[in-house]
């Protein structure tokens, strides 16, 4: 049945006949967890509408730009970080020559999405691109444990200006796009465009839904994700 026409069960309804009872819980409990378990339901179902919202965008921009990358195999150009897939997925790595360390919110991220990297292969082309040489990329890698990443420098920075992994004061920031290639052409499709312009107040700017799964977790604790912690690059 089409999602779009589909009628489906109220949430509070669904929230109410869930079975699911825990020892020694009171009813007072029982009662906030069922109104959360109704808002939890409706958020699954605004994030299945987002996605959906998302994948009927019309077409973006053609893809028509200089943009050099070297990678663990050598040089390539923009069509070459497809392989043969139909869609790209370009995350912009905090790691600009400048910096002796990468980023460790960056790190952060690629680290979960290394689990995923040789699953998400399957479906589509993963990169992450940085401005240090590879050599540098490389032996970080290698520091990190990964093994499922590709990395990817570019070369004339030219990428990472136009799709805003520098800001033109020529600061870092990271950046989540994807891409598509179809007959034969190659267009943007859509880039994580919530930062600090659109930041709700007291928080850190950040996406919806969150790709870091660090923070999902820390969602479900008491204390949730805090306003004073970010992680490292080692805890030693």
């Amino acid at each position: 049945m089409d999602a779009k026409t589909e009628t489906l069960t109220p949430a509070d309804q669904l929230a109410r006949d869930n079975p699911v009872r825990f020892p020694n819980e009171s009813a007072e409990y029982r009662a906030a967890r069922t109104a959360l378990l109704a808002q939890e339901i409706e958020l699954r179902r605004h994030i299945a509408r987002v996605a959906a919202q998302r994948r009927d965008l019309p077409p973006g921009g053609e893809v028509k730009g200089d943009y050099q990358f070297e990678g663990e195999d050598g040089p390539a150009d923009f069509a070459g970080l497809f392989k043969d897939k139909p869609t790209l997925v370009a995350y912009s790595y905090m790691f600009g020559p400048e910096r002796e360390r990468p980023c460790p919110m960056c790190t952060n991220l690629l680290g979960a999405w290394e689990g995923n990297a040789a699953d998400l292969d399957q479906k589509v082309s993963l990169v992450v691109i940085a401005r240090s040489p590879i050599e540098k990329l490389m032996a970080w890698k290698r520091e990190r444990g990964w093994k499922n990443l590709r990395l990817y420098t570019d070369l004339n920075g030219n990428y990472s200006r136009d799709y805003f992994g520098v800001l033109p004061d020529g600061s870092e920031i990271p950046a989540l796009n994807v891409f598509t290639r179809r007959d034969g052409t190659i267009r943007h499709f859509w880039s994580g465009e919530m930062g600090g312009s659109t930041a709700d107040p007291g928080q850190d700017p950040r996406g919806a839904p969150d790709p870091a799964p660090l923070w999902s977790v820390l969602d479900m604790t008491p204390d949730g994700r805090g306003r004073d912690w970010y992680p490292k690059l080692d805890y030693a």
